[in-house]
């Protein structure tokens, strides 16, 4: 130790055992899967069919009762609990929107806010039929739904958690274990502390890699439409490698001048891309069709919350519910973690609303413009939208529908320059929080070793590759839900060590 400072910046404060499990746990999945993919492909469809069929009750009930325990949170006496006794917010209001949109966000909302309601024309819950103005209505709420309060209420339990024992009780550790540490006692330092801190890097890998696989399918899809080039292996190498090194730049130079900067321009970029597609759109219908789906969501809020079809006539809540919960779920700690380095000074009501409002809001914004523009092209004849996502080919019904516009060409670029940001921001964002994790010892204002965010930023580049050999949107969908299940204890030990210590801390 130097000046009374932590060495944050030499091996001696790694934790090499999480360092190690976590990088042979990155060889074990790979090499597997692209050694083995038909069998790999296999197995991951049948592990997601036995944990949805299984748990996917425990999935829905519990994911609406984290929402609910927030929002008492927020609006109870310790809503007013300072996250950082005594400082100011260290970031203004829309760059920490900013960062936690982008952080926890990226290129999948591009995917899913244009095309997710075409993948449920086919599966519609309650027994819709397909076809209908029921199925429209279904089909274009539900993205919303699934995108909306719960969803980022599963990343702001672990952040209040995190946060709150890292600034208030002051552990200078950004571990997940240490937030469970009023549950887990002394226990924390011992085996189940380790077991929480891997289970959460296996997460963190299973979910942001769902992600970047999607991503580099779509910025693979727009290449192709603007060089003019056929669709290869190769090209999603390249693209990978184009994300790994911006990511890796990103991280390196840290958040204020790396992830704050690359957050705050894409967000900026993000709003023109929505302001164009819906001026030059269909304008009308984008405004009819968000008035629809947003009314049909609030109404039937609860009914979706809680929908298990007990006749199994549908799988409609085990393949996209519980999917969705599963991956807010695996990605919720990583994010936690994220929200705690940026949320100093906040009070939890601050964090549990913004979190849950800005989140919110900006994923219904891509789903009510981009997904209004799309409807109205597979309506109208112009994209033959339905068609593509049901023959595997999402990412390309994105792009042609972007290109369908009068302002197509500068929108592909456009596109294509959000995607690569948009997946930066995410992966540099896993990459700090899985080398803060893995660093012993990290006061509020250290950062982990530089060495150390740019080894996980490259090495986080080798799962993507792997699921994206295997291919199919059904491998990304296994693996994230695979890697939630142990999340599921660790969820129930954040909530009662958060209790435990607010009641403990919080005089009446």
């Amino acid at each position: 130790m130097r000046n009374g400072r932590p060495p944050t910046d030499s091996g001696a404060n790694i934790d090499w055992f999480i360092f190690g499990a976590g990088a042979v746990g990155i060889l074990l999945v790979c090499l597997p899967l692209m050694l083995f993919p038909a069998a790999g492909k296999e197995a991951l469809a049948a592990a997601f069919a036995a944990v949805t069929h299984g748990l996917g009750p425990v999935y829905l009930l519990g994911a609406l009762g984290v929402l609910l325990f927030l929002l008492y949170l927020a609006f109870s006496r310790f809503g007013k609990v300072v996250l950082g006794k005594g400082a100011a917010p260290e970031y203004s209001s829309f760059s920490w929107a900013s960062m936690l949109f982008c952080g926890g966000i990226g290129t999948s909302v591009l995917y899913w806010g244009t095309v997710e309601w075409a993948h449920y024309y086919a599966e519609l819950p309650f027994g819709g039929a397909p076809g209908t103005p029921e199925a429209t209505r279904w089909a274009t709420a539900y993205p919303i739904f699934h995108w909306g309060f719960i969803g980022w209420a599963l990343y702001c339990l672990p952040g209040v958690a995190i946060a709150y024992a890292y600034h208030v009780r002051r552990i200078p550790v950004l571990r997940l274990s240490t937030a469970c540490q009023a549950a887990l006692g002394r226990h924390t330092e011992g085996w189940a502390g380790r077991c929480v801190d891997l289970l959460f890097m296996v997460g963190v890998l299973g979910a942001v890699t769902t992600g970047v696989g999607l991503a580099i399918q779509m910025i693979g899809a727009g290449l192709t439409n603007l060089l003019d080039i056929e669709p290869t292996f190769l090209l999603d190498l390249v693209v990978i490698a184009i994300i790994t090194s911006l990511f890796a730049f990103s991280v390196y130079v840290g958040l204020e001048a790396g992830i704050k900067r690359l957050s705050v321009i894409n967000v900026g970029l993000a709003l023109m891309l929505l302001f164009i597609v819906f001026a030059v759109g269909p304008t009308g219908h984008i405004l009819e069709l968000s008035a629809a789906s947003l009314a049909h969501t609030l109404l039937n809020f609860v009914p979706m919350s809680i929908w298990i079809d007990p006749s199994n006539s549908s799988s409609f809540d085990e393949n996209w519910t519980v999917f969705y919960w599963a991956w807010w779920l695996a990605l919720g700690p990583f994010m936690g973690m994220f929200i705690t380095k940026i949320s100093r000074g906040r009070t939890i009501k601050e964090v549990v609303l913004g979190t849950i409002g800005y989140g919110t809001l900006g994923c219904t914004l891509f789903f009510l413009v981009l997904g209004g523009a799309a409807h109205h092209q597979e309506v109208a004849g112009q994209t033959p939208v339905l068609a593509l996502v049901a023959d595997g080919q999402g990412p390309q019904a994105v792009v042609q529908v972007l290109d369908a516009l009068s302002a197509g060409g500068f929108l592909m670029i456009l596109f294509v320059t959000i995607c690569i940001i948009f997946s930066a921001t995410s992966y540099d964002s896993a990459a700090y929080v899985l080398a803060s994790s893995a660093t012993r010892s990290l006061p509020t204002h250290a950062h982990p070793a530089r060495w150390h965010r740019v080894f996980w930023a490259f090495a986080l580049g080798g799962l993507p590759i792997s699921l994206v050999y295997v291919g199919g949107l059904v491998s990304l969908q296994s693996a994230v839900v695979v890697t939630s299940v142990p999340l599921l204890l660790v969820f129930a030990l954040l909530g009662t060590a958060l209790v435990k210590g607010l009641v403990a801390d919080t005089p009446r």
